[in-house]
């Protein structure tokens, strides 16, 4: 009876106790006696629950923690380039400390300063895992961090991996920007807090069956509060016109509160030349020869705007909010194309001229909001994760055609105009369910499930000119409206052991669609269920060796436009075509690939495409007209031998070098040749090889020299000529790593334009591009605030999203 008193008298005094708050502040200074700004202050109490608390200091190096209770605390300040400094704090009353001073952390060998670590390299079962955090790049932005990620490409506006384009995440969370527009962001977000990169060459399960390769850069998680900001910028000088990127991004993180702000501008003019013949044939004999030349000026003014809320309402459920919101104004977003054509007869004798203006005038709203909410259960990485998302998008585009026929002494034959509206309207509609659970320290069970709806409505309006009055074409004016509904599934286990890795997924997705064009009045109802396996086997034979075997099945959906059956003309004699009863591209993919030394890996992989979708140019021998037709091909089939390594040759020193040898055989169908079955294969090499220099104690001098070249490839029933190109980067950090310019210039040689050639049976099509491809580059980049702190930065998971087919 004594000892129960004296138990329950005990935890009322432990009661009491704890019912007060105290509060804890000070300075935090350097060995001069100068204040430390933003130093990251953390407080993590030694009970069972080992609750965690934080702050940082402001410009006089102060910090203050409030509503602490009573009990013992470890107290721990840390700033780069300076020794961790802890304490143990028995906190029974309000504490201050006049100073905490943080002794400098440098090991010097020989003369070098060490600074970070270098980066890793790790590959699981299912992706390959490139440890950045606390490494040299750790001081670079994402960019340039995905500029030395094994397996991946930076290059000429573009992210590729394996000559394709990435879906790309932070923190599990799609990016749904252009590839300029990714760049820009990727290029103003700090390396600080990134944690890793993940290369998942074939996706599993859990990921949308729609789409290739997924890029994944995980940031490391930060509980401390505070603010932190950056504005970034760069500058492109081109053969023309200049290009410009400004932006600006700020996060504020309290207790439970967490918000990410980013915001760019893009003003840029752009120009392109292009030189196109045709041949035209009526029984193997060439009855006319038309070339043209274009000059094609395009001006525009993207802004992007993403932001997410995420609230924390207990250690265990998260509320979170995002949205996209991407905006191309029409008085800023401008497209003029004056081009000139010679006819010729068949004995090559000028028979005419005609001269085109192309006055085109866009505008595009993409409004995308998504509400999640995450439950995280008792059991440590158990979790439910549930998301609404919506997307608005409207286009609109008004084209004026001016065209004068002309005879070879440039006498008038006669004038034609004609003038186009066209616009395109989709709501995207999604809910998404997913359960992760953990079944020992081996093992792991997830399943998910996830329904879409997608509406779009299409309308074009030609107008054409008769006697100088606007009449409309009402051949070629239609409203194409679009259905879709998606309903999915999956299911995914992997298992661990001692030198062994797998993982085993199948995904289901069954799909609803009906179009119904108003001016023919025909409906095409189609749905279809379709499967998609993955398996994954990774041995490793040794530290060093490894040896791994994949398997997955995709699948690429039109993107809304090609399926719209239109005829958008161009001008008086080409126009685009869509096709409604497009079907979607199946892939099976497999990769057998082997590491060794950690750092050199071979990949052999074979895909079979069935069903791709290609734009391919056709010419109507007797018309004299040229369509681009979006078509399926019947099938395409790749195989080869690739090799990747990220190495280091000198302490200053890192080399990246992916190389591929690969073969394209495509098999498509001759519209305008009696629907022959064709192929069209070829060998082709691809190269990139990658330099990254460091120089000064501190390694702040960075140099990238890279050279990329692609020899002669296949598209369809077209070829494609040699590319190659390089580029230089000089990258300075300064002002104690919050600032850092860069000059450089890329595709120094210029020789990164192509030709295209697409000859067989009755068609002889010739085309020859010439870009901006050469650029001398500025940029620059300031953080400000507590830029040590991890942004909660992500964006909206859909893959519906990507056929909106941005530009």
């Amino acid at each position: 009876m004594i000892k129960n008193l004296c138990y329950y008298f005990s935890l009322l005094l432990s009661l009491s106790s704890f019912s007060q708050e105290y509060r804890l502040n000070g300075y935090v200074k350097d060995g001069n006696n100068n204040p430390i700004a933003y130093a990251n202050i953390v407080i993590t109490s030694l009970g069972v629950s080992k609750n965690a608390n934080g702050t940082s200091t402001d410009e006089n190096g102060y910090f203050i923690i409030e509503n602490l209770k009573a009990q013992d605390y470890i107290l721990k300040v840390s700033f780069l380039g300076f020794k961790a400094y802890s304490t143990r704090v028995e906190l029974d009353r309000n504490i201050h400390f006049d100073a905490i001073i943080l002794e400098d952390n440098l090991e010097t060998l020989d003369g070098v300063t060490v600074v970070a670590k270098r980066p890793t390299v790790k590959r699981m079962v299912d992706r390959l895992v490139f440890n950045v955090e606390n490494s040299t790049l750790s001081n670079d932005n994402i960019l340039d961090v995905l500029k030395h990620t094994p397996g991946v490409l930076v290059h000429d506006g573009a992210i590729t991996i394996k000559q394709s384009t990435p879906t790309i995440y932070i923190n599990n969370r799609r990016i749904h920007l252009s590839s300029s527009e990714v760049q820009q962001l990727l290029e103003g977000t700090s390396a600080s807090n990134v944690k890793s990169i993940e290369v998942i060459t074939n996706p599993p399960a859990k990921y949308e069956a729609e789409g290739g390769a997924v890029l994944n850069i995980i940031t490391s998680k930060n509980i401390i509060a505070g603010y932190n900001g950056s504005v970034f910028g760069n500058y492109k000088q081109g053969s023309e016109f200049p290009k410009y990127s400004l932006g600006t991004n700020h996060f504020f993180k309290t207790k439970k509160l967490s918000t990410y702000v980013n915001y760019n501008v893009s003003p840029r003019k752009d120009y392109r030349f292009v030189y196109e013949s045709i041949n035209f044939i009526e029984n193997n004999q060439i009855t006319s020869s038309w070339g043209s030349h274009s000059d094609k000026i395009s001006k525009s003014k993207s802004q992007n705007i993403n932001a997410n809320i995420d609230y924390d309402i207990n250690d265990h459920n998260r509320l979170g909010f995002l949205t996209n919101i991407l905006v191309l104004p029409r008085n800023n977003t401008k497209t003029l194309t004056n081009s000139s054509t010679e006819v010729f007869n068949a004995n090559r004798i000028l028979d005419s001229t005609f001269n085109t203006l192309n006055r085109k005038v866009d505008e595009t709203y993409n409004l995308a909001f998504t509400l999640d909410y995450t439950h995280k259960f008792k059991r440590t990485g158990e979790k439910l994760l549930v998301s609404a998302h919506h997307t608005n998008y409207d286009f609109s585009s008004f084209q004026n055609v001016d065209t004068d026929y002309r005879f070879p002494d440039n006498t008038l034959i006669r004038s034609n105009r004609f003038q186009t509206f066209s616009s395109q309207k989709i709501k995207l509609y999604t809910g998404q369910i997913d359960y992760e659970l953990p079944i020992n320290d081996s093992a792991k069970f997830e399943t998910g499930g996830k329904v879409s709806n997608i509406n779009s409505e299409s309308i074009l309006n030609q107008f054409i000119y008769v006697n100088d009055e606007k009449i409309e074409d009402l051949q070629n004016s239609d409203t194409f409206l679009y259905d879709e509904t998606n309903y999915a599934t999956y299911i995914s286990y992997s298992k661990d052991w001692a030198n062994w890795s797998f993982k085993l997924g199948m995904r289901g997705e069954y799909t609803d669609i009906k179009g119904n064009s108003t001016s023919t009045n025909q409906i095409n109802n189609n749905d279809y269920l379709k499967f998609f396996p993955s398996f994954y086997l990774l041995h490793k034979l040794n530290d060093n060796d490894q040896l791994y075997f994949n398997y997955n099945k995709r699948i690429y959906r039109p993107r809304y436009n090609e399926l719209n059956p239109f005829k958008y003309f161009l001008n008086d004699n080409a126009y685009i075509n869509g096709d409604p009863n497009l079907k979607p591209q199946i892939d099976d993919i497999f990769t057998l690939g082997y590491t060794f030394n950690k750092n050199y890996t071979f990949e052999l992989y074979y895909r079979y495409e069935n069903n791709p979708t290609v734009q391919i140019t056709f010419q109507d021998n007797e018309k004299n007209k040229l369509t681009y037709r979006n078509t399926n091909i019947n099938r395409s089939v790749s195989y080869g031998l690739d090799f990747t390594t990220y190495t280091k040759i000198l302490s200053r020193w890192n080399l990246y070098v992916a190389s591929s040898i690969f073969y394209y055989d495509e098999q498509f169908f001759a519209l305008e040749s009696n629907n022959e079955l064709l192929t069209n294969n070829k060998w082709s090499i691809y190269s990139q090889i990658a330099n990254y220099f460091s120089f000064l104690k501190d390694k702040s001098l960075t140099i990238d020299i890279s050279f990329l070249c692609i020899s002669p490839t296949v598209s369809g029933p077209t070829d494609v000529s040699i590319r190659s190109g390089l580029n230089l980067n000089v990258k300075k950090t300064i002002w104690n790593n919050r600032a850092s310019v860069n000059l450089g210039i890329t595709d120094i040689f210029n020789t990164l334009n192509f030709t295209s050639n697409t000859q067989y049976l009755n068609q002889d099509v010739f085309f020859k591009s010439k870009t901006e491809n050469r650029l001398i580059t500025f940029g620059f980049n300031y953080k400000f605030g507590n830029f040590k702190l991890s942004t909660n930065e992500k964006n909206i998971k859909l893959k519906e999203r990507d056929r909106l087919n941005i530009n």
